[in-house]
């Protein structure tokens, strides 16, 4: 029989590059034993994986599916073999982490230089999605969130705090008037953040536990907060999102904050998240500590 990690290895290779010649290489056998292994694997789950012919292969629906769970298994492996036969304490791998698009673009990009200098061996795989998504589905290795955390089964590292800000550019005020109660925001045009509870529903909570709900409405709603804020700060309407994305242009002038009678919803933290079923990797312990080192003194800024 023959080995089915390596036949996993043979169908990640061959999957990812195309032919089974290219992984034949990838994994220094022969095409023939190659193939061997891929009709190994076939036969023993009893479904085609890959559509093959003379120019290319491509996965079957089952195939894809299939393909992820090699990868993970593969990996899982190649880390405990590496653990025991060299006990490693350095970061070495693909590191999954899966993050806010705005946030992530804003401060985790930019961060990723220096921890590839300090870690040069950790391939980084960057997320960048606003819709919540499960790690273990996905395959995350850790991911950041921000708010309040629901109930889990994944360990979480809280970074620091992520304040809320109403806002709106000079000149919409200048024509609409600026609001002073947060009752006053139902007779102005509110761009609204689409995946948000607190305000993806015609309504913005204010209040630190949402206590007050003002209906709103406006022309245009957005799963994205910085296509919400280029078009506040075009004067399009008022906008409410976390500090980190109004920031640079509150200090720029290009929006001013509003002061209401009501305080901000109290959002939440900004947490880094990984399963805590296992012991984490030595890769995922070193970001999540570099995460922590560089938001200590507060918040995201």
């Amino acid at each position: 029989m023959l080995d089915r990690f390596t036949s996993m290895r043979v169908f990640i290779h061959a999957a990812e590059q195309g032919s089974l010649s290219a992984a034949a290489r990838a994994l220094a056998m022969s095409p023939a034993m190659a193939t061997k292994h891929l009709d190994a694997l076939e036969a023993r789950l009893g479904v085609r994986l890959m559509h093959r012919s003379t120019r290319r292969l491509t996965l079957t629906d089952v195939g894809v599916d299939y393909l992820e769970t090699c990868r993970h298994i593969v990996q899982a492996l190649e880390e405990a073999e590496l653990g025991v036969s060299a006990q490693r304490t350095e970061a070495v791998g693909k590191l999954r982490m899966n993050v806010p698009l705005s946030f992530g673009l804003r401060f985790i990009a930019p961060r990723l230089p220096a921890f590839s200098q300090r870690y040069p061996q950790v391939e980084v795989e960057l997320g960048l999605s606003d819709a919540q998504q499960d790690l273990r589905e996905g395959g995350w290795d850790l991911a950041i969130r921000i708010g309040h955390l629901a109930d889990s089964s994944l360990k979480a590292r809280r970074l620091g705090d992520c304040p809320m800000r109403v806002c709106a550019a000079p000149e919409y005020l200048a024509r609409h008037g600026t609001p002073k109660r947060a009752s006053d925001l139902s007779g102005h045009n509110c761009l609204s953040y689409t995946l948000s509870s607190a305000q993806g529903r015609g309504t913005w909570s204010f209040g630190r536990q949402g206590e007050l709900r003002v209906p709103v409405k406006g022309t245009l709603v957005a799963n994205n907060g910085d296509a919400l804020l280029a078009a506040a700060i075009g004067g399009l309407g008022i906008i409410y999102q976390p500090d980190f994305i109004v920031a640079d242009a509150l200090a720029e002038g290009k929006l001013v904050p509003l002061d209401l009678d009501q305080p901000p919803l109290d959002l939440g933290g900004l947490y880094v998240l990984f399963p805590h079923d296992r012991r984490a990797p030595v890769k995922v312990r070193a970001m999540i500590d570099y995460l922590v080192e560089i938001f200590t003194h507060g918040t995201s800024r």
